[in-house]
């Protein structure tokens, strides 16, 4: 049995070979199949395509059918069926605003956080006096007030820094961070004392937080300093110096325009 198979794995090769070195020609004189280039053509192109299909935000007042469903939507929005009830908020549009706003002192904390959400995809600006609120709460869940400033700050920064005021001050180290983060965002000098007053806080990433926010805000170049190896009491020295710039600086001071990224940085 393996003499038959190395004859035949044997002549095989040697007419495979054979057949390699015959041309085209002569293959088409034995009978045998020869590659041929077909001609090609683009495929049909669709012009009658049907557009897609968007059903936009209601941009009138709630009927009164349409705000008991609203209402009827906030214990909806913690449990299987949240993303729905976001979804039906949003095609209520901005007039439900003030039903959502309702679910910032509903007891679920998730029906709380989804209603931050869906404040922020209905970009409803009318809603960040109430989020500033939340944020501002001591007696709130911190990823909850912490969801609220973000929110606040991208649908209207300029009315920010009351909250970022209160939040540098909490005994809570994660809710000044945020507030020392979110601060970069809100190109409004008002910010600025604030942050100077968070360098010398107890926790030396909330002072790192504060210090790298006044770098990107103000563009204002300081001596180096050691930030990871700092102490207290260092962070104290650090913010006397930022302290006596501020005071020099603040009647004509402008928040400048950021820095743009070149493109070999982007690169």
């Amino acid at each position: 049995m393996r003499t038959r198979l190395c004859v035949w794995t044997l002549t095989t090769t040697v007419v495979l070979g054979l057949n390699a070195s015959l041309t085209w020609a002569d293959q088409a004189l034995q009978g045998q199949p020869v590659p041929v280039q077909m001609p090609y053509e683009m495929p049909p192109q669709f012009q009658d395509a049907p557009p897609a299909v968007t059903v936009p935000p209601n941009t009138k007042p709630l009927t009164p059918e349409e705000l008991q469903r609203a209402e009827a939507l906030l214990p909806l929005l913690e449990g299987k069926q949240e993303f729905w009830a976001m979804g039906e908020f949003v095609h209520l549009g901005e007039s439900s605003v003030p039903v959502l706003i309702k679910a910032l002192s509903m007891p679920g904390p998730r029906i709380r956080y989804n209603a931050i959400e869906t404040l922020s995809m209905l970009n409803a600006a009318s809603g960040v006096p109430a989020l500033i609120n939340t944020a501002k709460d001591p007696n709130e869940l911190p990823r909850v007030r912490e969801h609220a400033l973000r929110v606040a700050i991208r649908l209207d920064p300029s009315k920010t820094p009351e909250a970022i005021q209160a939040m540098a001050k909490d005994q809570n180290s994660s809710i000044r961070k945020s507030a020392a983060f979110g601060s970069r965002y809100v190109r409004d000098k008002a910010v600025v004392p604030i942050l100077i007053g968070m360098i010398a806080d107890d926790e030396r990433f909330v002072a790192l937080s504060a210090v790298q926010s006044l770098w990107i805000l103000t563009l204002h170049e300081t001596e180096f300093h050691d930030w990871d190896a700092s102490t207290k009491t260092d962070r104290q020295e650090w913010m006397a110096e930022w302290m006596e710039w501020w005071n020099g600086e603040k009647e004509t001071f402008q928040i400048p325009e950021p820095r743009r990224r070149s493109s070999r940085t982007q690169g």
